[in-house]
């Protein structure tokens, strides 16, 4: 099999996915050296909740094991059926895109309404997605 352009989008999303989990560790860290907290007493998500005030990057690591998952599947399932269009290669491109705004507002500023249109524009890009993916398969 040779190299598939749609890959890099999705090697992109994995290094989002690895970047959020650096900056959740180095929030936790440092909240554990300011706190003088032994990490054995965020033994849980709802200790580490309620010990930390600041949830934004580990919400989000949450968050990129959500509906990203179907991005991946759709890739994956594109790659199988030989269904990589350049209307997928973009519109996976505008996903990531999406996604890496989404991230930089929750896990910096925090601004709801700004948050949820990154949100929501992932969203409908990603249902478009499916909606080509099934297009390409089943009518062609």
């Amino acid at each position: 099999m040779s190299f598939q352009p749609i890959l890099i989008p999705v090697f992109v999303m994995v290094l989002l996915t690895f970047s959020v989990a650096v900056v959740m560790a180095r929030r936790r860290f440092r909240f554990y050296r300011q706190q003088r907290l032994h990490p054995q007493k965020t033994a849980s998500r709802e200790d580490m909740s309620r010990l930390m005030e600041d949830n934004r990057a580990p919400d989000h690591f949450m968050n990129l094991f959500e509906m990203p998952v179907l991005f991946y599947l759709a890739v994956v399932i594109a790659l199988i059926t030989s269904s990589t269009s350049d209307w997928l290669l973009g519109l996976s491109w505008l996903y990531v895109l999406c996604r890496i705004a989404h991230a930089y507002i929750h896990c910096t500023y925090n601004n709801v309404f700004h948050r949820f249109k990154a949100f929501i524009s992932s969203y409908f890009v990603l249902l478009a997605m499916w909606v080509v993916l099934i297009v390409d398969i089943v009518w062609i």
